[in-house]
């Protein structure tokens, strides 16, 4: 008796928490399908750069030049971020907005060489299929609500997985692992994919469903990293006035934040008065040098005025954990082959949901008959007493 009970209540569970978020993980399902593929979609659609072919061991310009190539581009503009992508070596991207305050997804974008210092072509990142796709599949269009609302989702999710297989034992108790009923009803049948191809994706839909919920903290993490940890680190200049006139020399202090992480390389540069510094600090975020450690940051506070190193750490889990979560989520660790991997199982989830929809239709489907049928099974009886008794 009590395991027909746990039966049922971990059906219930699997039911409405799969009612619930069935459709918004069609639609992170099917918008994260190209995103599995972004670099490989942004290279054929001509929104990668390439550097011009140099000798290897070309000297690299000195950074004060490259952001000034930067800022000649918009000169009414102030600079926040400078940075590098592994995937396109020798460039540099500087990132310019009208304000230091302006919003986050408010910027312009120059691609300057870092050998020679020549602004190259930069591409439009902010519209088209792959823009659309990723503003979907990370807020919906909806900001901080769209993230937190779609990491609620998540939660579901993971719930309607842990009770799926809380069900699928129960089950399979009587009958032959991954059998498919084939001589007996569609419903019956698709019940049987649905619940082998549950099985198979089962540690790729957690891996993505933890992931992705982490990953819609994101901006709950940055309020976290900024109260917690950069509070601390820049305490000494809380009472500091701000900085007035030019700063020091950005290229002597990536080198000071080399100096101070030789194994490390610096992979963002953020400006005084950014989100992620102070009003007194440039802040040289470092990263390792292996698949794993390149993902790992370790802020490096170099004072813009002075030119000295205040203070370097290592991040916090929870950050650790977030930039972890993120090309976790994605599949982007392995290259192509696990990309592709990577759909499969995506491809695989969709058929997952869609059946599952089709079975709560079919099931709904197939209870109300069998109370039409018995509704007038029991009005011929009426009738049948009636005639009888006149």
């Amino acid at each position: 008796m009590a395991t027909i009970k746990n039966v049922k209540r971990w059906f219930t569970i699997h039911k409405w928490t799969s009612l619930i978020c069935t459709l918004f993980l069609l639609m992170l399902c099917v918008t994260g399908l190209p995103l599995v593929f972004h670099d490989e979609i942004n290279q054929l659609q001509g929104k990668t750069q390439a550097a011009p072919p140099m000798p290897e061991g070309t000297p690299k310009a000195s950074l004060d030049d490259i952001v000034k190539a930067g800022r000649q581009q918009y000169p009414h503009d102030v600079v926040r971020y400078v940075y590098w992508d592994d995937e396109q070596p020798n460039i540099v991207t500087v990132n310019l907005a009208d304000s230091i305050n302006a919003p986050a997804d408010v910027y312009k974008l120059v691609v300057v060489d870092e050998r020679t210092a020549e602004v190259l072509k930069a591409p439009e990142t902010d519209k088209g299929f792959m823009h659309v796709m990723l503003e979907l599949h990370t807020d919906m269009f909806a900001g901080i609500i769209g993230k937190l609302f779609l990491g609620l989702m998540g939660l579901l999710f993971v719930a309607a997985i842990v009770s799926g297989v809380m069900l699928y034992g129960p089950v399979m108790r009587r009958f032959d692992f991954g059998m498919i009923r084939r001589d007996k009803s569609t419903r019956l049948k698709w019940l049987d994919m649905h619940n082998l191809l549950g099985v198979v994706v089962l540690s790729w839909t957690l891996v993505v469903g933890i992931t992705g919920v982490i990953n819609t903290l994101s901006d709950v993490v940055l309020f976290m990293w900024q109260s917690g940890q950069l509070k601390e680190m820049v305490a000494p200049y809380k009472n500091k006035p701000a900085i007035s006139g030019e700063l020091s020399s950005l290229d002597a202090a990536v080198k000071t934040a080399v100096k101070a992480a030789p194994e490390m390389k610096p992979r963002i540069v953020a400006f005084p008065g950014t989100i992620f510094t102070s009003k007194h600090h440039y802040a040289v975020f470092m990263k390792g040098n292996t698949p794993v450690t390149s993902r790992l940051i370790k802020p490096a506070l170099i004072d813009a005025q002075t030119g000295r190193l205040t203070d370097i750490r290592t991040m916090p889990w929870y950050v650790n954990a977030l930039f972890i979560s993120e090309p976790l989520h994605f599949g982007d660790y392995g290259g192509l082959p696990l990309k592709i991997l990577w759909a499969l199982f995506d491809i695989a989830t969709i058929i997952v949901l869609i059946s599952g929809l089709y079975l709560w239709f079919a099931r709904r489907k197939a209870t109300a008959a069998r109370i039409n049928r018995i509704l007038q099974s029991e009005a011929v009886t009426q009738a049948a007493i009636l005639n009888e008794q006149l």
